[in-house]
């Protein structure tokens, strides 16, 4: 059942539940950030309006710098910035930012731990028609993996408005990944939000699925159906990938003995495979991991690539039912 103390969206499962892309939340987060401190500035590739930039460029603009499709100079200015003090905000594709400016994001950014917050607009296959070439679903992996960065993935718009608003009062450098369509709005303006904390959205103790970004609303769905053939589901809405939730995540993997993961990524280096790196040295637990199956993107709408690339609720639910099997072997 729906944990109450989270204040999921009372019409989550309404057929007619409002859908909002993330990016729309970022844009209200950055200028929310901007009236609360004059230090937050805006740096954009070209793409203010797509990554929803625009609002704060309108209403700061002495605090906006349009670099143009320049994603390498994006980062390295943008840390220059934080060193004279700034808290510099960076959007573009993910697929461009930190897909084409890694090696610029880890050595002028992290290495310097330089407090630059980096948004990849535009993440996984639900891009749709723009194909292959700009759907990012590497972006978590080539994250997580630098010292110092802190990987944030919202579940929807108003938790990437939190997210926006919270990496801005922080010292570290700081990405988030967002959508370009429409995905349910789970949360509420009542829901906790805390970097590095998960939150338990629905009450289980047979198996425990763990999610991050559109993701949560399809786990929220499996969890649902599941609990009329009277399957106990726990849903963990994981929107931080890094720093990971440990105690949230191994009291459900003790208290629950078998995980489930899902992830609009490739199976590889991303959320699934950080909790399996956790929970395989602290508490071992059978764990499938739902996403990407070291495939490449490619062009279509989004609901049918979705769809066609596993993340659906029929599929969670056949790795629920399977992860049971493999608990109670």
């Amino acid at each position: 059942m729906i944990n109450q103390k989270v204040y999921l969206n009372p019409k989550l499962f309404d057929d007619d539940v409002e859908q909002v892309p993330s990016r729309m939340g970022f844009g209200e987060g950055l200028v929310l950030a901007g009236e609360e401190n004059p230090n937050v500035v805006g740096l954009c590739a070209d793409l203010t309006g797509s990554t929803k930039m625009d609002a704060f460029a309108k209403k700061f603009p002495e605090r906006y710098v349009q670099i143009g499709v320049a994603e390498q100079n994006l980062a390295t200015v943008a840390s220059g910035m934080a060193a004279a003090g700034k808290i510099p905000f960076i959007s573009s594709y993910a697929m461009f930012s930190p897909g084409r400016n890694w090696e610029q994001i880890r050595t002028t950014i992290c290495y310097n731990n330089q407090p630059v917050k980096i948004i990849g607009s535009h993440a996984g296959i639900s891009v749709g028609p723009d194909g292959a070439t700009h759907q990012a679903l590497e972006d978590m992996a080539i994250m997580r993996v630098i010292p110092n960065m802190v990987v944030i993935a919202p579940c929807d718009t108003i938790e990437a408005r939190k997210a926006t608003q919270a990496v801005a009062r922080t010292k570290e450098p700081s990405y988030i990944r967002l959508s370009r369509e429409k995905v349910p709005v789970v949360t509420t303006q009542q829901t906790p939000f805390e970097i590095g904390k998960a939150q338990v959205f629905y009450e289980g103790k047979d198996v425990t699925i763990i999610a991050c970004g559109q993701m949560v609303f399809r786990a929220l769905q499996a969890a649902k159906e599941l609990e009329e053939s009277k399957i106990s589901v726990r849903v963990i809405n994981c929107s931080t990938i890094k720093p990971l939730d440990k105690t949230t995540i191994l009291k459900a993997a003790e208290e629950t003995g078998a995980i489930v993961t899902v992830e609009e990524h490739q199976v590889y280096c991303g959320l699934g495979s950080a909790v399996a790196e956790l929970v395989s040295q602290h508490y071992p637990v059978p764990v499938k991991i739902i996403g990407i199956e070291d495939h490449f993107g490619e062009s279509g709408e989004p609901d049918e690539l979705l769809e066609k690339f596993g993340l659906t609720k029929e599929v969670i639910i056949k790795a629920v039912t399977a992860v049971l099997r493999m608990k109670n072997k």
